[in-house]
C-alpha cells in the first residue's frame, strides 16, 4: 500500500514515539498507574490539612514530586495480599529514604512538620495498601463499566498459543473472551486434551472474524511461517479486527504498533486503535468540551442556516444518512440539507461541481463546510470525533473495500467532521480510484501517527482551508 508522502507525513507533526503499553487495555490499566501514587500524595496533603488546617506550597511541592517519583505505579491485581505488601515496603523505604536525604543535603527538611513527617512514614503505605485493595474490590464493578467483553481468536494451537488461552483463562481481569483456535493442522496432530475449540482454517480466518464478531486475533505462528502471516494480515484488511503477534517477529505496514502483554504475557500488536487508554480518554475529554463550546457559539447561526433551508426549497433541515462508523458499525450523521434529494439507499452518486441537485443556497453552504455544523451533535453523542477519517455512506464503502487493501482499517477510529486528508486536498469529490486511494492512505497515516498536536494543528488548518477551500461540491 501506497504511503502519504514523507513531505505531508503526520509524524512531522505529532512529534512523539510511541511508548510501550503497560498492559490491560481497560479502565482498570488507568487506575492501576494512578491509584498508589495517588493515595501517598493525598495521605501527606491530608495529614497537613488534619495538623495545620491548610495545606501550605511546600506540602504541595513535595506531593508533586513524590507523585513523579512513584508514577506509574503497580497494583498487582493478580499478585498475592503478601507479595503486595511487600513490595509496597520496599518501594516506601526507598522512596521515603531518597526524599530524607535529599531534604537533609539541602537544608529543606526544615520547611515541613516534624509531626507531619513522622505521621506520614506510616500513614502512606497503609494508605497505599488501602488504595490497592479497595481497587481489587471494584475491579469487576470497571469491568462490567466497559461493556461485553472483546472476543478474540487465537491463530495456531500451537505450545505458545496455548499457554496464551491458559493465561486468559486464569485471568480474573480480562476484558477478552476467548471464542477459540484456528490451524490449518488436521485434529490428531494437535493436542488432544485442549479444551478449547478449534473453529476452523487458515483460509476460513476472514468468514469467522465476520460470523463469529471477533474484535482481536492473536498470531501464535512460528517465524519461518512469515508468507503465511503476510497473507493473512492482507486478508484481514478488509475487516476491523485489531491484530497481535505472540511470536516475536518484524512485519512491515503496521498501524499503532507497541508491545504490550495479554494477561502477562508479552505480545506485539501490528493493527491496533491509537485511542487505547490515557489516550482514549484525552481524545473523548478533547471532543467534549471543544464540541459543547462550538455547538455554543454558533448556535445563532445553527438557527440562521435552518430557518433558510426551510424557506429555500422544499424538504427537511437535517440530512440524516447512515454511514460507516468505529469499528465499521452502522452510525446516523447529521448534516443540514444542501440537495433537492436525500440519497440514502444502495446506489449514491457523489456530489459533482455544477451539480443540478444541489441548492443554491446548498451551494454556499458546501462550500464553506456549513453543512457539516450538526455532526458536532454526532461528537457529543459519541459517534464521531472532532478529528478523524471522514465517514463515507454505506454503499460507497461496500464499493471500495473490494478495491482498496485496507480500506476497512480506517474504521479502528470514530470518523470526523475534518481529518488529515482533508487538510492535504484530498476533500469533496473523489472521481478516480486513485485518488480515493490516496484519501485512504493519508487516513491510515493519521492512524498510525495520531496526536494532540496532530488534531490541533488540523482543526487550525480547517478553518483556514474553508474559506478559500472550492473542492466540495
Amino acid at each position: 500500500m501506497a504511503n502519504a508522502p514523507a513531505s505531508d507525513s503526520a509524524a512531522a507533526f505529532s512529534n512523539r514515539s510511541q511508548p510501550a503499553s503497560l498492559g490491560q487495555d481497560n479502565l482498570l490499566s488507568v487506575f492501576e498507574l494512578t491509584v498508589g501514587p495517588s493515595a501517598l500524595v493525598f495521605s501527606l496533603w491530608g495529614l497537613a490539612y488534619y495538623f495545620e488546617g491548610q495545606v501550605h506550597a511546600s506540602y504541595i511541592i513535595l506531593g508533586a514530586l513524590m507523585f513523579a517519583l512513584t508514577f506509574p505505579g503497580q497494583v498487582r491485581l493478580q499478585s498475592s495480599i503478601l507479595s503486595v505488601c511487600i513490595s509496597i515496603a520496599v518501594t516506601w523505604a526507598w522512596v521515603a529514604g531518597l526524599l530524607l536525604f535529599i531534604g537533609i543535603a539541602s537544608g529543606y527538611i526544615h520547611e515541613f512538620s516534624k509531626k507531619i513527617l513522622y505521621a506520614w512514614l506510616w500513614v502512606a503505605p497503609l494508605s497505599k495498601l488501602g488504595a490497592c485493595l479497595a481497587l481489587r474490590a471494584a475491579a469487576p464493578m470497571l469491568l462490567r463499566l466497559q461493556g461485553p467483553k472483546q472476543r478474540a481468536i487465537i491463530v495456531g494451537m500451537n505450545e505458545q498459543g496455548l499457554a496464551l488461552a491458559s493465561k486468559m483463562s486464569q485471568s480474573r481481569y480480562t476484558r477478552t473472551e476467548l471464542v477459540g483456535f484456528v490451524d490449518d493442522r488436521q485434529a490428531t496432530r494437535l493436542n488432544s486434551s485442549s479444551a478449547y475449540r478449534l473453529l476452523g482454517t487458515q483460509a476460513q480466518l476472514l468468514a469467522l472474524v465476520q460470523s463469529e464478531r471477533i474484535q482481536i486475533i492473536y498470531l501464535s505462528l512460528p517465524m519461518a511461517s512469515q508468507p503465511r502471516i503476510l497473507h493473512i494480515l492482507d486478508e484481514l484488511k478488509d475487516s476491523t479486527t485489531s491484530i497481535y503477534f505472540v511470536p516475536d517477529m518484524f512485519v512491515t505496514d503496521l498501524i499503532q504498533a507497541h508491545p504490550d502483554s495479554v494477561c502477562g504475557m508479552p505480545v506485539i500488536s501490528v493493527c491496533d486503535t491509537p485511542f487505547n487508554g490515557s489516550d482514549g480518554a484525552i481524545k473523548r475529554l478533547s471532543d467534549l468540551v471543544l464540541a459543547t463550546l462550538i455547538l455554543i457559539l454558533i448556535t445563532p447561526l445553527l438557527i440562521v442556516i435552518a430557518a433558510a433551508i426551510k424557506f429555500d426549497s422544499p424538504g427537511p433541515v437535517i440530512f440524516r444518512q447512515r454511514r460507516c462508523g468505529l469499528d465499521g458499525n452502522e452510525i446516523v450523521v447529521y448534516k443540514f440539507r444542501s440537495m433537492t434529494v436525500t440519497e440514502d439507499g444502495s446506489d449514491i452518486t457523489q456530489a459533482t461541481q455544477n451539480d443540478a441537485r444541489v441548492t443554491p443556497l446548498g451551494a454556499l453552504l458546501r462550500r464553506t463546510s456549513c453543512d457539516e455544523l450538526p455532526q458536532f451533535i454526532n461528537v457529543l453523542q459519541g459517534r464521531m470525533s472532532i478529528v478523524g477519517p471522514r465517514p463515507h455512506a454505506l454503499a460507497h464503502n461496500e464499493l471500495y473495500r473490494k478495491l482498496i487493501k485496507g480500506y476497512m482499517v480506517r474504521h479502528k477510529v470514530k470518523p470526523g467532521i475534518t481529518g488529515w486528508a482533508q487538510v492535504n486536498g484530498f476533500r469533496g469529490e473523489t472521481k478516480t480510484l486513485d485518488k480515493m486511494q490516496r484519501r485512504i492512505d493519508f487516513d491510515l497515516d493519521y492512524l498510525r501517527n495520531w496526536s494532540v498536536r496532530l488534531d490541533l494543528y488540523i482543526i487550525f488548518k480547517t478553518i483556514s482551508l474553508v474559506i478559500k477551500d472550492q473542492k466540495a461540491y
